[in-house]
């Protein structure tokens, strides 16, 4: 088939926190994604410019105006590794006008470069990072999965206090995210992690397992099929037999389920969000201050989520 039945699809791209390794990522990266993908780079192109110019890292041929549409926030001077309101609501504004854009059809999913949450604060933003104001902006809770081809880790709860996860371990709850996250990503089975050590040995070290296991039970049988697995130990939930049996894993709370996923694959592993309008991809990783504008940020992160992203679309075409 020639190249025009399959169009490239249009994925708009939040640039990020400027003074992180956002601009640079997107710089090294513009060639190796144009063949797959039509890039909608929500960033005004002089600051595309600027930093190629700090990174002594030559602007792309193919790289050009017209692959930007400049976000409503004034330019901000790139300084890096500052914590500014400035480069924080530059940020939010490029994260929203990428979501703009799908909700128009402008573009059929977005992928965003990382931002820093003290800056969103500082610039007066109320949600922590992007996938709260995902969730606030669809009405609808966004399922954070972060991981790989190898490795999918879904998580009940992300960004709260570890002190209040286990007021928020409810049968019902559970019930709505197991069966929201089928929906979002049909899978043979999931590797359900437990809270409490032992998963609470028959609730000698807390109940919350119990509750668990009715979720899961109660999910199976609305959902017609046995995809939920658990609880399992979290201490035994990924060891090598696991691994071989199981791609995806929900975790009860957002590190014990993460450590794992990033000791073994933090350079590959991708944020994606399930169960909202539109379709959202993301790098795995930080603005990395520690070496912002240096050229020593790696892009496979961010080369996955795109390829990602592309994946989405196309299963939703069809």
């Amino acid at each position: 088939m020639n190249q025009s039945s399959h169009p490239r699809p249009k994925i708009a791209i939040s640039c990020g926190d400027i003074n992180g390794v956002g601009l640079e990522i997107l710089l090294k990266s513009h060639q190796a994604i144009l063949d797959q993908v039509e890039p909608i780079y929500c960033v005004h192109f002089e600051l595309l410019q600027q930093a190629s110019q700090r990174l002594n890292l030559p602007m792309p041929d193919t790289l050009k105006p017209t692959h930007c549409l400049p976000p409503p926030a004034p330019i901000p001077q790139i300084t890096p590794s500052l914590i500014s309101k400035e480069s924080g609501l530059y940020s939010y504004e490029s994260f929203i006008l990428a979501c703009t854009l799908c909700e128009t059809h402008a573009a059929q999913a977005i992928t965003t470069l990382p931002i820093h949450k003290k800056a969103w604060n500082l610039a007066g933003i109320t949600e922590i990072g992007h996938t709260e104001a995902l969730s606030k902006r669809y009405k609808q809770k966004g399922i954070m999965m972060l991981g790989c081809e190898k490795m999918f880790v879904a998580l009940f709860s992300d960004h709260i206090p570890l002190k209040e996860v286990a007021s928020h371990i409810k049968q019902e709850d559970l019930q709505r995210f197991f069966v929201r996250l089928f929906q979002s990503l049909k899978a043979q089975k999931y590797c359900v992690m437990g809270l409490n050590p032992h998963c609470g040995d028959g609730g000698i070290i807390g109940d919350e397992d119990s509750i668990i296991a009715q979720a899961i039970k109660e999910s199976n049988a609305w959902l017609g099929g046995d995809y939920f697995v658990g609880p399992i130990p979290c201490d035994c939930a990924f060891i090598p037999s696991k691994r071989q049996e199981f791609q995806i894993w929900v975790g009860m709370y957002h590190d014990i389920a993460l450590s794992t996923l990033k000791a073994l694959y933090f350079d590959e592993s991708i944020n994606v969000t399930l169960g909202i309008d539109i379709l959202r991809t993301s790098v795995d990783h930080g603005v990395a201050f520690d070496i912002a504008y240096s050229n020593q940020a790696k892009t496979r992160s961010y080369l996955n989520a795109i390829a990602y992203a592309k994946t989405l679309i196309h299963q939703k075409e069809h």
